[in-house]
C-alpha cells in the first residue's frame, strides 16, 4: 500500500502548514505532496524537514522562490511522477485536469474535492492557509491495487484535533 499526504495553499502560514506534515505522518504519510501557493521559503524548507520523501510544485504566488527549484524538490507544473507502481500528476492551477495517470492533484481553488473517472483519481486537498474558510485541511490517499482510500482531513487553525471524513472508490 502506498501512502500520500497531500497539501496546498499555504500562502504564509509556516506554523498551520507545520500542523497538517505532523498530522499526516502520524497518519500514516509515506510521502508528501504539496501542490503550491507556498509563498515563504519556510514552507518549502518544512516539507523538507519532514524526513519524508516529497515533491511540490510552484503556484501563482511563487514566483520569487523559482530560484529554490534546484535546492529543492520543487517544479514548474504539470509535474509528473512515479510512487511504486502509481503515475502521479501535479499542478498547482486546475489547468492539466486530463485523465492521463493513475492521480491528478490540483490546488489553487482553496476547496476539498474527490472523485474518481476514467479510472484517475481527481483530488484537491482544500487550503492549508484557512483564508477562504476557518479550516486548515489537507488529505491522505491509501492506494492499493484494488482501491483508493481518501481521507479528508480539517480543523479550525486553533482547536487541537483534526476532523476527518473518508471517500473510497474501487479501482477498475
Amino acid at each position: 500500500m502506498v501512502v500520500i499526504g497531500v497539501l496546498s495553499d499555504s500562502h504564509k502560514q509556516v506554523e498551520l502548514q507545520k500542523e497538517a506534515i505532523e498530522h499526516l505522518k502520524n497518519e500514516g504519510a509515506h510521502y508528501l505532496l504539496h501542490l503550491g501557493d507556498f509563498e515563504l521559503q519556510e514552507n518549502i524548507e518544512s516539507l523538507a524537514a519532514s524526513k519524508l520523501p516529497y515533491a511540490g510544485v510552484f503556484g501563482n504566488n511563487d514566483r520569487a522562490l523559482m530560484p529554490l527549484a534546484a535546492s529543492y524538490k520543487i517544479a514548474k507544473e504539470p509535474y509528473y511522477l512515479k510512487i511504486k507502481d502509481l503515475t502521479i500528476k501535479m499542478m498547482h492551477l486546475p489547468y492539466y485536469l486530463s485523465p492521463d495517470c493513475n492521480i491528478v492533484l490540483f490546488g489553487h481553488l482553496h476547496k476539498f474535492s474527490v472523485e474518481y473517472k476514467a479510472k484517475t483519481l481527481f483530488l484537491n486537498p482544500g487550503e492549508v492557509c484557512a483564508r477562504n474558510k476557518n479550516l486548515t485541511e489537507c488529505a491522505l490517499i491509501k492506494a492499493d491495487s484494488n482501491q483508493f482510500l481518501v481521507n479528508y482531513y480539517f480543523k479550525e487553525p486553533n482547536a487541537t484535533s483534526w476532523q476527518s471524513k473518508e471517500y473510497r472508490f474501487q479501482r477498475n
